[in-house]
């Protein structure tokens, strides 16, 4: 990271990954809205946003740990990290829902997870080569790899938000299925904007 330049936050990387119209709506244009599945998740974060520090046999588990990457420019908070007695880390991050999730929405919680990974092999000079994600409905966790693969996906995925930050462009809508669970549809609008988009420009000439 340059200076000058801001650290990005982990929750960027899966709004981007999920749409980059939302991740611009929410930072680019300041623009929020809750709905059930922001308000159902609010509710999984309600204990694990509480920091605190617990010792089990063999682990010690801290919850809301603030997390970053120097190198990357990136910060944020852990939901759950587990540290085995040699100090290797377990990001555990919690959402709501099932583990079943479609392979996209489950691929942007992959991302968050291995960006929390990254940020905590930098802190602690430890590999991290797995996490979880714990799902609230199934009550299961869901243990990630964190391969190379997942972790040249953070790094590709920081550097576009950065060059969406440099330009401060606004994707237009998609209009897809995306679309249907989003909190921000109402502000973004995609059926109207993408109506409009195929609409033919002669219609709006006063001269046609």
């Amino acid at each position: 990271m340059t200076d000058g330049d801001d650290p990005i936050p982990l929750s960027a990387l899966q709004h981007w990954a999920y749409c980059p119209r939302q991740w611009a709506l929410i930072h680019l244009e300041q623009v929020f809205e809750d709905n059930l599945y922001t308000q159902r998740g609010q509710a999984v974060h309600a204990r694990v946003d509480q920091p605190g520090v617990e010792l089990r046999p063999g682990l010690r588990v801290e919850r809301a740990l603030p997390v970053w990457s120097e190198r990357l420019g990136l910060i944020g908070k852990a939901d759950v990290v587990e540290f085995l007695p040699d100090g290797t880390a377990y990001p555990v991050e919690y959402k709501h829902g099932s583990r079943n999730k479609k392979a996209a929405v489950a691929a942007c919680d992959d991302l968050q997870l291995a960006a929390q990974a990254l940020c905590l092999e930098e802190m602690t000079g430890k590999p991290v080569p797995e996490g979880a994600l714990f799902y609230a409905t199934s009550k299961r966790r869901r243990v990630v790899s964190i391969t190379p693969a997942l972790r040249e996906h953070v790094e590709s995925a920081t550097r576009e938000i950065r060059q969406m930050l440099a330009t401060r462009r606004t994707p237009p809508p998609v209009n897809d299925d995306r679309c249907h669970a989003c909190s921000l549809r109402d502000l973004c609008q995609p059926d109207a904007l993408t109506r409009l988009a195929d609409t033919p420009s002669h219609l709006f000439d006063p001269d046609a």
